[in-house]
């Protein structure tokens, strides 16, 4: 009987952990659209200097924007991503963007890794989370 009931308890357990509610650090509401921060899930996602934080803003599963958060990463090249790398997810499926292969940024390599790397975690909360 006990060799029955122990799996059985184990066996339960497990989908109730798939139950947590979603980080409220991580997953908001604004204007009508979900924000995901991925300043918690990507605290380990180094650029060049440090992390990189992102703010991911979807609407109808679709993503509106990505923006930056305060970072330490050199001005220059975080001015080059805000123009020429946060917006190739813009418009995308959500389970599309989330798979998509962005090339980086020449000169800027170890930031738009860090940078697509939490676009990727970001989406990825989303679509378990949703």
């Amino acid at each position: 009987m006990k060799k029955f009931f122990i799996p059985l308890i184990m066996a339960m357990a497990i989908p109730l952990q798939s139950l947590a509610p979603a980080d409220p650090e991580v997953i908001t509401k604004e204007d009508g659209m979900t924000v995901i921060n991925t300043a918690k899930l990507g605290r380990e996602v180094v650029g060049y200097v440090g992390a990189t934080p992102l703010k991911i803003y979807i609407k109808k599963n679709k993503v509106e924007k990505i923006e930056a958060l305060k970072n330490q990463e050199t001005p220059k090249y975080m001015t080059r991503i805000k123009q020429e790398l946060l917006g190739k997810w813009n418009g995308k499926k959500v389970s599309e963007a989330a798979k998509m292969e962005v090339d980086g940024l020449t000169g800027a390599t170890l930031t738009s890794n860090a940078v697509k790397q939490n676009v990727k975690l970001g989406l990825e909360y989303y679509l378990k989370n949703k």
